[in-house]
């Protein structure tokens, strides 16, 4: 008894790996349109906010790019050269657009401090028309990926991207009625840096969970050393070692380890129930069930062989 291998379906597999793409089309889109509406719009009004929002959108369509093409690979089949497909590339195009927002946000707050010290003329009544058309598609594209912005890393970041960008648009109207009312030009800069403060924390957190994921990590919520205490608690386990757990994707954590049984179990027939009763405790026992473990089920000996190998390099 080698070892053993659990690939059951999990409830969340059709979720993450369902497809978006029309959903993106859409929102890619409408966030194009935003791209070319607020250029024009911050060549006619020389405002920073809508300058900074269209700086903004216009990597939020990148990044729904990105997001598209990884939703297509996404759904190519495995083969024996790619055995998880291309799973991972959800991972590495929220990366990447974590990333993008990074540059967008820093950019964003040293023109913001600039302005303050030297305000530019800003006309607020275009400011606030081309304002409320960015706010108008953006609150169009939320609708459109909010029920899916949780399937994967890569439909929560281009949630994410549109999200952001709504409430820069709803800063840059905020300004635009402030600089309409009171003429203080300032706002338009205020406003800009908001967009920054906005834009960085988020992409922090999502620059931080895809790192996690690419640096095989234990998954968030998962003890591994409360799943070596759990294993050690079934009948005829003596050790567990070489215990490790990862994410492929969103909803696909795996977990390997080496169980050390008594040898009567190789002699009754007793080691495929242990390995049975192993895979059970991992995927049934935590907060993050574990459906696709690798299980290897060896003697003392065995064990004492593989240490002596590691010692020996």
């Amino acid at each position: 008894m080698g070892a053993g291998h659990n690939h059951g379906a999990t409830s969340t597999d059709a979720g993450t790996t369902g497809d978006f793409r029309t959903k993106l089309w859409l929102a890619l889109s409408l966030t194009a349109a935003i791209v070319v509406a607020q250029a024009i719009g911050s060549v006619i009004t020389g405002s920073l906010a809508l300058f900074t929002d269209t700086i903004h959108a216009a990597v939020d369509a990148s990044g729904l790019v990105i997001a598209l093409i990884a939703a297509t690979l996404m759904a190519k089949p495995t083969s024996s050269r790619r055995t998880w497909g291309f799973r991972r590339i959800e991972v590495i195009a929220a990366l990447a657009q974590a990333a993008l927002l990074i540059g967008v946000g820093a950019y964003t707050a040293i023109e913001g401090i600039r302005r303050l010290v030297e305000p530019p003329e800003v006309s607020g009544s275009e400011l606030f028309i081309f304002g409320i058309i960015g706010f108008v598609a953006n609150i169009i594209s939320i609708a459109i990926l909010s029920s899916s912005r949780g399937a994967n890393f890569n439909m929560r970041a281009a949630f994410l991207e549109v999200l952001n960008d709504a409430l820069g648009s709803l800063g840059v109207i905020v300004a635009a009625i402030v600089i309409a009312t009171t003429g203080f030009q300032r706002a338009d800069a205020i406003a800009g840096l908001l967009i920054a403060a906005l834009i960085v924390p988020r992409a922090f957190t999502l620059l931080r969970e895809t790192t996690s994921v690419l640096m095989e990590f234990t998954p968030r919520g998962l003890d591994l050393d409360e799943v070596r205490a759990h294993i050690l608690e079934v009948d005829h386990v003596h050790d567990v070692h070489d215990l490790h757990a990862s994410t492929v994707a969103t909803g696909l954590p795996t977990l390997t380890a080496h169980v050390v049984v008594d040898d009567e179990c190789f002699t009754d027939g007793h080691a495929a129930d242990m390995l049975n009763d192993v895979r059970r405790c991992v995927a049934e026992h935590f907060d993050v069930a574990i459906h696709h473990s690798t299980i290897q089920i060896e003697t003392r000996a065995t064990a004492a062989h593989e240490a002596e190998q590691l010692r020996h390099g």
